[in-house]
């Protein structure tokens, strides 16, 4: 019922309001017992007092549309309320408007509020001489509470304004944080995949006289742009929203270890603990072996996962500095390939450590002891996906 209700026009919703009061100024018990400004004597109901109802009440209806306009008509059914004595409950109408005018108006607020303020004085004036006791502390006492009504409708205002502000911000701030995800969702798996495929048709070049050996090191580039291809449209999926998008299946970690020892590179890879699909420690060990196929191509590499009921511990190290496998030659089980050399942004592993850093973990990457390179990743399990 209240979402049908929310769902009609507002100047449905509106007019609800001005026949309510309307209706209120017409139960005889209440008639004279309206506002009354100059204090003149009470004016039985007549034909014309049905009309001075309905125009104070009736504009309410375009109270939030055309809220100047409401004012005016309002204001002109309350003035001729007060200069015939009819004092209708109708006359509650007028705050009413000032409110909502304060509120609504978008252009020319402190003109209606200079036109409100000078019709106000030739309506005392006129109260006054049709005899009436008021005063001009009386009459300044009602403009100071009219005064009031345009108060609350203009702080009204800038709290409106001030929330569509924040929203604003808020929205942008979502859109500025979710294309910063995404370029790193890019960046990990475009990155890695075709360090991959580089790094393997390189090695590829110098299989020309073995052809079984050919045939697998091209099969490993084919194998790699495939997954790189289901990786993107994992990731195209989370963009569409009504999409379900699933996580990464349990023991893709060792699907990443396979593929990059495909390409060449000597990997021992342990983990203790009960295998999860933990995105952000698998993008931290996709990195970290993007980075060794770039710099330290055909090194020994140690993957190390351990998982706690608290925490997740990554570790990946590679021994010493970037090497150039010998043409035609294989090392600890690599493909025989020439110098690649790959040159890294930075951009991974800083995103690794802002998103790592985002969950209270904690991130390191740098030269380890006895040369080579490690990378370290602290990830509270709760959080990791």
């Amino acid at each position: 019922m209240i979402d049908h209700w929310r769902r009609l026009d507002v100047t449905v919703r509106d007019l609800a309001l001005g026949l309510l009061l309307a209706g209120l100024a017409l139960v005889p018990a209440l008639g004279g017992h309206g506002t009354q400004v100059g204090d003149l004597p009470t004016r039985p109901m007549d034909a014309l007092g049905f009309v001075v109802i309905a125009v104070e009440c009736l504009p309410l209806a375009i109270r939030r549309r055309w809220p100047a306009a409401c004012l005016a008509l309002v204001s002109l059914g309350f003035a001729v309320d007060q200069l015939w004595g009819y004092h209708t409950v109708s006359g509650t109408a007028l705050p009413i408007a000032l409110l909502s005018a304060a509120a609504h108006l978008g252009r020319f607020r402190w003109t209606t509020v200079a036109v409100a303020s000078a019709a106000y004085v030739p309506l005392a004036f006129a109260l006054a001489r049709r005899g009436s006791t008021e005063g001009v502390t009386g009459f300044v006492t009602f403009y100071l509470a009219l005064a009031l009504a345009w108060g609350i409708g203009a702080w009204l205002r800038q709290t409106r304004a001030a929330e569509a502000e924040h929203r604003r911000f808020v929205a942008e701030s979502t859109r500025t944080a979710e294309r910063t995800r995404i370029a790193r969702e890019l960046h990990d798996v475009v990155t890695h995949h075709v360090t991959a495929m580089v790094v393997q048709t390189e090695a590829a070049r110098y299989l020309t006289a073995a052809p079984e050996r050919l045939d697998q090191a091209l099969t490993a580039v084919t194998d790699t742009g495939r997954l790189a291809i289901a990786d993107l449209r994992q990731l195209l999926d989370l963009l569409n929203p009504d999409h379900g998008a699933e996580r990464l299946p349990v023991g893709s970690l060792r699907t990443l270890v396979e593929q990059t020892r495909r390409s060449g590179q000597p990997i021992e890879f342990t983990e203790a603990g009960t295998p999860v699909a933990d995105d952000v420690v698998y993008r931290v060990v996709q990195e970290a072996l993007t980075n060794a196929l770039k710099h330290a191509h055909g090194r020994h590499t140690e993957v190390r996962v351990r998982r706690s009921d608290v925490d997740t511990f990554v570790e990946v190290a590679t021994d010493g500095p970037k090497l150039s496998v010998p043409a035609g030659s294989v090392e600890n089980g690599g493909a025989p390939g020439g110098p690649v050399s790959l040159r890294g942004s930075g951009r991974g592993l800083a995103g690794l450590r802002e998103r790592v850093s985002a969950l209270g973990g904690e991130f390191t990457a740098g030269d380890r002891d006895g040369g080579g390179f490690v990378v370290r990743a602290r990830i509270p399990a709760e959080r990791s996906s």
